[in-house]
């Protein structure tokens, strides 16, 4: 399993634990110390941790921004009312497709995915896919200079 993947999951878990506990609108400062004593857990992926830290932060600073993307991609669905690990997953890798300049589309996409497969219902991955190839067919990336 490659490090992103690896950084993938552990975000994964970190903000579903997080979200769990109604924590996304915690400050920034309380999110960074509660995923620094996370990660403690993972001495076998320390080389995962930068990028795992960078999904975290970036998905919660951005978590509002990103639910009402995902809101607007869902048809019939509700953002609150999606599994926690869909929810999660749509989160991290709508945050990827919008700000991560070095993490192609494709590749988001199909990390989702496999992500989906390995922590969800059988259902969830197309749900996924298609919030994912919607949001990512209506929004290109800002131009970064």
């Amino acid at each position: 399993m490659g490090l992103r993947r690896q950084a993938r999951e552990l975000a994964l878990q970190f903000l579903f634990s997080l979200d769990m506990q109604a924590g996304l609108t915690a400050p920034l400062a309380e999110v960074q110390a509660a995923f620094a004593g996370f990660s403690e857990h993972f001495a076998s992926t320390r080389a995962a941790l930068p990028y795992a830290r960078n999904l975290v932060e970036g998905v919660c600073r951005h978590w509002r921004e990103l639910d009402q993307d995902i809101a607007a991609h869902s048809h019939n669905w509700r953002v609150e009312r999606m599994s926690a690990v869909d929810r999660t997953i749509l989160r991290i890798a709508a945050y990827e497709l919008r700000w991560a300049e070095d993490a192609p589309a494709q590749v988001v996409i199909n990390e989702a995915l496999e992500i989906a497969k390995r922590f969800s219902i059988d259902d969830s991955a197309p749900f996924i896919n298609g919030i994912l190839d919607s949001l990512h067919g209506a929004r290109p990336r800002p131009q970064r200079s």
